[in-house]
């Protein structure tokens, strides 16, 4: 006889390797035939409504690993909510305005946008966004994301458009929409306004000079021979001044140097006279800042007056205290201005270039302006000093190249009237981390009116039509109307019809007597797209609701989507669009720099998945910090991918050993069980909280460590190990035996349930494995239960106890094997000296502890203080190593002088001679 044979080994068509990269398209393609999205929202759907709101990635080109991050934690959340208790809907969205696309189709497309109308330009904008959309919604699919992805929401829909359009309207209602000539930050490049959010920092050279402006009228406080000095990093601007502002409260100092007089702040006398070159210099006089109001200064190169102001702006952390003050290129510059009634003049066009009122510098781009300026203040005697500093200034996010600030006539949105209930809904919002709080408080409490216009193509109309007079019409007749339009036509529609043919039938209006009106040409900032989409997506749609539980975006959405939608939400409703905010970090490599092409450091998903498969990606989200920035590399993910294995491994052991088990007629009750068997089930219990409340609290890589170790420590190297010899030696319907294949049964429906959010291919593939199920899919149930066991707490305390008095039995194995006084563990023989708390221990428990130790030979030789000097000491107990006495047993490979004692099968110990009797 074979006793291989008699052996119960495991058995199981679970395979040990993953092989995802083929695996889970085919696990997909089952997820689309049977319509789990849908069949998960039906088994839901009396369940109270978690709502997490999708910000919508920009439709172009191929996914990144920061959106791969993104839309995976999204979905551990989604899939978690819908098995504990809650209806989950997910709606993919899309945002799909703006100047990308416009540039693809003219730089990478040769669409040739001036020979073509604006209304044939926007549809191939929009069959190109299509494209897009339909590219990166496959790419979104194969990472495993469950979502409604037949019906996605598109910032380019009509129905998306026409709320939209209802919430400029009813902002416009209340006041807030108003149209404004002030400066806004311009992009040269793009040839448009910009909003704060479309502004990222960069480093640039720029030119630093100091010009010295002549007083002209000194109001009796200056006697006309003093130069005022400012300091300023944009010389172009310098044909756009029309006054200088200094603090009121600032002391500032008539400077005497070389026979000439200059005025600067006190505070910063040294620091200009050092930058400057002064050598000889002294203070004639100090005049508060206040004194100085409306003195006249004549501009350093044309035949104009400069006029001195008070601004609270103005500091003396740098420069001169005396600030460049050009109201047609500052914000600050533009309100003292107002307050004092200047021109806001801008002498730069959209393109950048100098215009006629620059004289002498006409048709120059503004940068270029920069060196000619500079060498007219040095002719006319008023440079006093020229360097050249880097530092940091603001660039068009989407061209990178740098902006300006530049006074043109804008829509924009009033964010003062109304920032007192913005900071009111920061405060009711849950933020997560706890830090999003201030940074978007903060950044509500100081931002200043919202630009929501742009000079572009590709975008949703401002709804605005202008009488004969200039008036600008928005009433409520004109915002329903154009509303439906788009709802029935698309926005499309503004650029293919007459101002007159878009206004409701019949319509008139005072300052229009002949019945003419023009309509408005300029789109609306993409912020104010997707930050609608609580309009249009959330209350649009029937199986969604405002506001969200949950809005979560990267970091940067602070100032993008997390702001604007938070503007229009509480312009319209006075509440916040969100419950709570979730942010996350960015994606670096693993030296955790920015990804990039030129370095050749990107990771992209679509190769790790070819490579190691979607769950891998999705095991990496939840193993990092994810709030922080997160590093990813080959190295990191080969990581991830062992711990994989691991917990692939733990899955197939599990399946292989429950190959006889019925659950229906084999189970064990929980009072029948073993002591080390209740142990595992209170541990598998403790797991299962400890993962469901990290879900609760997105804490994914808790969930990440709790179960890898619990994998790798409780089962793998305890409970699984002594297992095999009850499972593969005793008969099958031994009741040791079922009461290990109990505990199993319960740890493997548990743990595929509790790592289904994260790994859902895997834990599938696993839920196809066990036969008693009914359910044809694992995320058509719900999480296990965290159960109350009887002495939970009394009998976890004992087996802790006895897993460090095994470590130490382990340890003492270790150093005897490689003292090669043994081989495996099974050819030894321990003999223990426990102290009398240990000793107790020991004696408590029920079970075989040669089992437990994995050995062949144990003993309690004798007290702690007895052990010879050979034996390795720990604080408990004192062991000593010997090679067991006997002969090796040909089934169950125990080592023990009773091998042959049966005689029908002399090479069996006397127990596998039994099993092997009785049953083969």
């Amino acid at each position: 006889m074979d006793y291989k044979d008699t052996l119960l080994m495991p058995k199981t068509e679970f395979p040990m390797r993953g092989n995802l990269p083929n695996r889970e398209p085919l696990m997909q393609e089952k997820w689309e035939q049977m319509n789990i999205y849908n069949k998960v929202q039906e088994r839901t759907k009396d369940r109270p409504l978690f709502i997490l709101h999708d910000g919508p990635p920009y439709a172009n080109g191929d996914i990144h690993m920061g959106h791969a991050l993104n839309k995976i934690l999204k979905d551990f959340i989604v899939r978690y909510k819908s098995m504990t208790g809650f209806c989950a809907p997910y709606v993919p969205g899309w945002d799909t305005h703006g100047l990308p696309i416009e540039t693809a189709l003219t730089k990478n497309k040769k669409v040739k946008r001036k020979e073509m109308s604006v209304a044939e330009f926007r549809k191939l904008c929009e069959e190109y966004a299509w494209e897009q959309i339909n590219g990166q919604r496959e790419q979104f699919k194969r990472l495993g994301v469950r979502g409604d992805w037949d019906n996605p929401y598109v910032t380019l829909k009509p129905e998306y458009e026409a709320q939209q359009i209802k919430v400029f309207g009813e902002m416009a209602k209340k006041g807030y929409i108003y149209k404004g000539l002030k400066p806004v930050y311009w992009s040269p490049s793009s040839e448009s306004a910009l909003a704060e959010a479309e502004i990222e920092y960069a480093d640039k050279r720029s030119p630093s000079i100091y010009v010295a402006f002549p007083v002209q009228d000194g109001k009796g406080v200056l006697t006309n021979d003093e130069k005022i000095i400012i300091w300023t990093t944009t010389p172009w601007t310098i044909p756009a001044n029309l006054g200088i502002s200094v603090h009121p409260e600032l002391d500032y100092s008539v400077v005497a140097v070389d026979g000439e007089k200059f005025v600067v702040a006190s505070a910063l006398v040294e620091s200009v006279a050092n930058t400057i070159g002064w050598e000889n210099y002294e203070v004639d006089r100090t005049i508060k800042g206040a004194a100085l109001d409306r003195v006249i200064a004549k501009h350093p190169i044309y035949d104009r007056e400069s006029l001195v102001m008070l601004g609270e702006h103005v500091t003396s952390d740098g420069g001169t205290g005396c600030v460049h003050t050009a109201p047609g290129h500052g914000e600050d510059d533009f309100i003292i201005g107002s307050q004092y009634g200047l021109d806001v003049l801008c002498p730069v066009d959209e393109k950048g270039y100098m215009t006629k009122e620059a004289e002498g510098f006409e048709g120059l781009f503004y940068d270029e302006a920069n060196k000619p300026i500079t060498e007219k203040l040095k002719e006319t005697g008023s440079l006093l000093k020229l360097q050249f500093i880097t530092h940091s200034y603001p660039h068009d996010w989407r061209t990178k190249k740098p902006t300006i600030f530049r006074a043109t006539a804008q829509w924009f949105a009033s964010i003062k009237d109304f920032r007192d209930d913005l900071l009111k809904a920061v405060n009711e919002t849950k933020w997560v981390p706890a830090w999003g709080e201030t940074r978007l408080y903060n950044m509500v409490r100081d931002r200043g009116d919202w630009c929501i216009s742009r000079q572009r193509a590709w975008g949703v109309p401002i709804p605005v039509f202008y009488a004969e007079n200039g008036e600008p019409i928005i009433t409520d007749e004109t915002i329903e109307h154009v509303s439906n339009l788009f709802r029935d036509k698309g926005s499309n529609i503004w650029f293919e019809l007459e101002a007159k043919d878009l206004l409701p039938v019949g319509f008139t209006h005072e300052g229009s007597p002949n019945g003419t009106f023009t309509k408005e040409n300029d789109i609306m900032d993409v912020w104010f797209d997707s930050g609608s989409s609580h309009q249009a997506v959330l209350l649009e749609r029937d199986d969604l609701q405002r506001p969200a539980d949950l809005y979560l975006e990267g970091s940067d959405q602070y100032r993008g989507w997390f702001n604007s939608s938070l503007s229009t939400a509480v312009a319209v409703t006075g509440k916040a669009p969100y419950k709570g905010v979730l942010s996350h970090g960015f994606a670096l490599d693993g030296e955790g720099r920015k990804m990039s092409k030129s370095l050749g450091n990107t990771v992209l998903p679509s190769k790790v998945m070819k490579q190691l498969g979607g769950d891998i990606l999705r095991l990496w989200v939840a193993s990092v910090d994810y709030q922080a920035d997160v590093r990813v590399s080959d190295a990191i993910l080969k990581q991830v991918a062992e711990v994989y294995r691991k917990i692939r491994n733990t899955f197939r052991f599990l399946l292989g050993n429950l190959a006889d088990f019925d659950p229906a007629t084999d189970k064990v009750s929980l009072e029948n069980l073993r002591d080390v068997d209740r142990y595992m089930l209170v541990k598998l219990n403790k797991l299962t909280k400890r993962v469901k409340d990290s879900y609760d609290q997105y804490e994914f890589a808790a969930i990440y460590h709790a179960v890898h170790n619990f994998c790798t420590i409780e089962l793998s190297s305890f409970y699984l190990d002594f297992a095999k010899d009850v499972l593969y030696i005793e008969s099958k319907e031994n009741q040791e035996r079922r009461a290990i294949q109990t505990v199993l049964y319960e740890t493997l429906l548990s743990l595929v349930k509790l790592v289904t959010p994260i790994l859902p291919h895997t834990a599938d593939e696993v839920w196809e494995h066990i036969d008693s199920v009914t359910e044809e899919s694992v995320q058509l149930v719900d999480m296990p239960e965290v159960k109350s066991y009887p002495q939970a707490e009394k009998l976890e305390k004992k087996w802790d106890a006895f897993m460090a008095l095994r470590d130490d039995v382990l340890k003492a194995l270790e150093v005897a094997r490689n003292e090669k006084v043994i081989g495996k563990s099974l050819t030894a023989s321990i003999s223990l000296y426990p102290n009398a708390e240990a000793k107790e221990l020991l004696e408590s428990v029920e079970e075989d502890l040669k089992q437990l130790f994995i050995v062949s030979g144990f003993e309690i030789a004798g007290a702690y203080e007895e052990a010879p000097e050979n034996a390795e000491g720990f604080d408990s107990v004192k062991i000593v190593i010997t090679q067991a006495e006997g002969e090796t047993c040909d089934r169950c490979w125990i080592v023990t002088p009773e091998v042959g004692q049966v005689s029908e099968h002399p090479t069996l110990c006397p127990r596998c001679a039994g099993i092997v009797k009785e049953h083969y």
